[in-house]
């Protein structure tokens, strides 16, 4: 019959009388009452476990139980017991399972427990570490991503002026690695950014991120289906990964990220709590620093193996490649093409195609580019300007006729009208001076020239040297100069003409005044 075991009062007893006291085998087992074999016994299974006085001191009684002896062994059994934290360590890598474990147990123990027994013993230990702890995620399946509730400070070096800060969290789930970053605000563009910086820390992807429902990353908060923030699922899209919003107040959905929030609280914020930063860029050098230490923070759940350990074991090369390009953040927002088929975006006018007048179409925003898509196709793209109230316009957005305007200049107007008289040249130039802008001339100078195809070059150009004496600057006048045939008649003709005064009785006459 199995001699029962010490309880775990009187097994640390015998550990402090012999660590801390320096007391003989013997002299600790007189002082407890019991056979200097038990000591003994005691102490080859601290050796064995590498137990120290340090470590035990900081275990209760059920963690010092379970590090010393892994579980209660059935009465009469002496058959091994499986080691707990290492098959919960086993179950993150990526395609393990309980039944593949407890056949690797058996290669070794031949007489071991079944499997039945084997999945009992792992329950039960999962149970003494809380109800928390049950989650099991695989090496490379989800990364979790939150703010947290405490936020660092930047002060202003030259008014004293003290703000609040953002401290943005990721965590990947089956390693723990831990990357923090302080961030201006909350807003969709910073907490984007957070996440195309985080992913090149930890090196790759998973497959899956799970965010809480905040405003930046989900639109319509839902239990089932959550409504995306669009530039946050196309940052998705382009990283290769997929987005999985926890439950709303459901904090066990993202316990690993609650866990390493407040971790980040307790070995990064409360660190720095008597520094004072003068700019954000100083703060995350700091925080750099301080994230560093904290992954490689030995853990007693996982053996004393730090995060950045189990990383290197279990997730590394697990994690999914980044993107070949880095994510360019982008402002999405809706438009109606206006009648000049042109849409605006911050006061500033871009051209689609002229046959897309009226129609609702979606705008993109970078730093450097607008694009226009209509149901999900892009149909313009142009580079960003800030010119407020100014336009953009591709030629080959404008219909033929406003083409074919566009390509009138003044000079070519006036290479055409030298070819037809050096009269309408003339003509020509002085209307488009006289004009406030050169295009307001446009029109008017076109017209006389095409009277050119009615009546040919001389009489256009003869009607021109008339409408310039009489001071005419219009087509109008050309036009009328040359219907009622006044080009035919002489200038000097016309002014030799005798103006002799009229005889009536109607007419007084000057005598009639003086």
């Amino acid at each position: 019959m199995a001699r029962k075991r010490l309880p775990m009062r009187r097994v640390r007893d015998v550990l402090r009388l012999k660590w801390k006291q320096g007391l003989s085998n013997r002299e600790a087992a007189d002082s407890l009452g019991v056979s200097p074999g038990t000591v003994g016994k005691v102490l080859a299974r601290a050796r064995d476990v590498q137990l120290d006085w340090t470590t035990a001191q900081q275990l209760n009684d059920v963690e010092l139980e379970l590090r010393l002896y892994g579980s209660r062994p059935e009465a009469g059994s002496a058959r091994p017991l499986p080691d707990p934290t290492w098959m919960h360590r086993e179950l993150r890598r990526k395609g393990v399972t309980l039944e593949l474990l407890h056949l690797e147990y058996l290669e070794q123990f031949p007489d071991g427990y079944r499997y039945t027994a084997f999945c009992d013993h792992y329950r039960r230990w999962l149970k003494k570490r809380g109800l928390s702890m049950r989650q099991i995620h695989k090496a490379g399946d989800k990364a979790f991503v939150d703010y947290s509730g405490k936020r660092p400070e930047v002060v202003d070096r030259h008014t004293g002026e003290v703000t609040p800060v953002e401290l943005f969290v990721a965590v990947l789930g089956a390693s723990g690695l831990v990357y923090t970053e302080a961030t201006r605000t909350q807003g969709s563009e910073d907490w984007i950014a957070s996440h195309v910086r985080a992913f090149e820390f930890f090196g790759g992807l998973p497959a899956l991120v799970v965010p809480d429902q905040l405003k930046s990353g989900v639109t319509t908060p839902c239990r089932y289906e959550p409504g995306m923030q669009r530039t946050y699922q196309e940052w998705a899209q382009h990283s290769g990964t997929a987005l999985l919003p926890a439950r709303p107040r459901k904090p066990k959905d993202k316990a690993k990220v609650e866990r390493s929030v407040l971790s980040a609280q307790r070995w990064i914020l409360a660190r720095m709590r008597d520094e004072t930063f003068f700019s954000l860029a100083a703060l995350n050098a700091r925080i750099r620093e301080l994230n560093r230490d904290l992954n490689e923070r030995p853990m007693r759940t996982y053996g004393n193996l730090s995060r950045r350990q189990l990383f290197e074991q279990l997730e590394r090369n697990e994690l999914r490649p980044l993107p070949s390009e880095r994510f360019e953040y982008g402002d999405w927002s809706k438009a109606r093409i206006n009648i000049d088929y042109h849409v605006a975006y911050e006061r500033h006018y871009y051209s689609v195609p002229h046959p897309l007048v009226r129609e609702q179409v979606e705008i993109r925003a970078t730093a450097g580019t607008i694009e226009v898509f209509l149901r999900g196709r892009r149909v313009a793209s142009h580079r960003r300007s800030a010119l407020a109230g100014g336009y953009t316009t591709v030629a080959a957005h404008m219909p033929k006729a406003h083409q074919k305007h566009l390509e009138w200049t003044p000079s070519r107007l006036i290479r055409w009208a030298g070819t037809v008289g050096p009269n309408v040249q003339c003509l020509v130039e002085t209307i488009l001076e006289n004009r406030p802008h050169p295009e307001q001339g446009y029109r008017s100078s076109l017209g006389i020239l095409r009277l050119q195809k009615t009546y040919g070059d001389e009489r256009l150009d003869a009607a021109c040297t008339r409408a310039m004496r009489a001071g005419a600057r219009s087509y109008r006048h050309v036009h009328s100069i040359l219907k009622n045939g006044l080009d035919r008649v002489a200038v000097d003709e016309e002014a030799a003409t005798d103006h002799r005064p009229i005889l009536h009785d109607n007419v007084r006459g000057p005598d009639y005044y003086q």
